[in-house]
């Protein structure tokens, strides 16, 4: 019984170091997010710098993290991923209770992904529902943890999300359905 566990557990080890190593191939590099810019939007002024006009094919106005209301903060950490604070970029119960209710109901109804996951899912990836994809996330989401403290990964995440009405991020959102930063 024990060579047999052990055997179990041997080729369950392997085979996820097999998995890791397979999708780690040909990923994005994390470091380039020091570099990041995202798109923003740009305003024309006249000569006397009055407001004209502004273009953009995503409306994002970039704001540090330090100017984001805690409230703000605290609302997305918490209905978006509670345990924020305590993971290293994947959430494994968070992933199961996704498949349990994704098994359940027999298609994909259920997100298991955490903050750093829907960044490296918005910054690399398409947003097509592939197991592929869902894995090559979550090898970019623990380098991310690895590398990035847990404020600048809000920053980035908060400054990029989409949030309804051509709003990316929560300053173009606030301004958009409140009139307010």
């Amino acid at each position: 019984l024990i060579i047999f566990l052990f055997v179990v557990i041997f080729v369950g080890m392997a085979s996820g170091v097999s998995i890791f190593l397979f999708f780690s191939r040909n990923l994005p590099d994390v470091s380039k997010l020091e570099e990041y810019r995202p798109i923003t939007k740009t305003v024309l002024y006249d000569s006397s710098g009055e407001f004209v006009s502004e273009f953009m094919s995503e409306n994002r106005e970039l704001v540090p993290i330090s100017k984001i209301p805690q409230n703000i903060i605290h609302a997305f950490i918490s209905v978006e991923d509670a345990d924020f604070y305590s993971h290293h970029g994947i959430s494994p119960t968070g992933i199961l209770r996704a498949f349990i209710i994704d098994f359940k109901k027999g298609k994909f109804v259920q997100g298991g992904s955490t903050i750093t996951q829907q960044l490296a899912k918005y910054l690399f990836f398409t947003h097509r529902k592939l197991a592929t994809r869902k894995i090559k996330e979550a090898i970019i989401a623990i380098q991310i943890e690895k590398k990035y403290h847990k404020n600048e990964i809000l920053e980035l995440y908060l400054n990029q999300i989409f949030l309804g009405a051509h709003s990316y991020g929560v300053e173009a959102a606030a301004q958009n359905y409140f009139g307010k930063h």
